[in-house]
């Protein structure tokens, strides 16, 4: 049986959230992938919580990357993309931000979103 040692350990982004850490990472996100959903989220955040399985459908059910990135952890990434208050979703399209909302959103708000860019 063959295994797939070229993803250099990452998981496959169109079926996961992908944790960031760094501005580093997340422009390599965005450079790579035509759309990329940014959950800007803290552990301790109630409504992050109940977003965390919404953005993990989004990852695995539509074409666009998720990254997840802990504000505690990146405070200057979450500071220079002007983050006041979590959950806070900013969405890339070819390597431009074209998308922000704050606070908790439906899964077809979402997707709706995601689709507008990824159709």
């Amino acid at each position: 049986m063959a295994t797939d040692t070229a993803n250099d350990g990452r998981t496959d982004p169109a079926n996961e959230p992908t944790h960031v850490d760094g501005a580093d990472d997340l422009d390599a996100l965005v450079s790579q992938d035509d759309v990329v959903l940014t959950d800007f989220y803290a552990d301790w955040c109630g409504p992050c919580q109940m977003l965390e399985p919404i953005v993990e459908t989004i990852a695995a059910e539509t074409d666009a990357t998720v990254a997840k990135v802990d504000v505690d952890a990146n405070q200057q990434l979450a500071s220079a993309y002007g983050v006041r208050g979590v959950p806070t979703l900013v969405l890339f399209a070819d390597g431009e931000q074209v998308e922000e909302v704050v606070g908790l959103q439906s899964e077809e708000q979402l997707r709706t979103l995601v689709d507008s860019y990824t159709n």
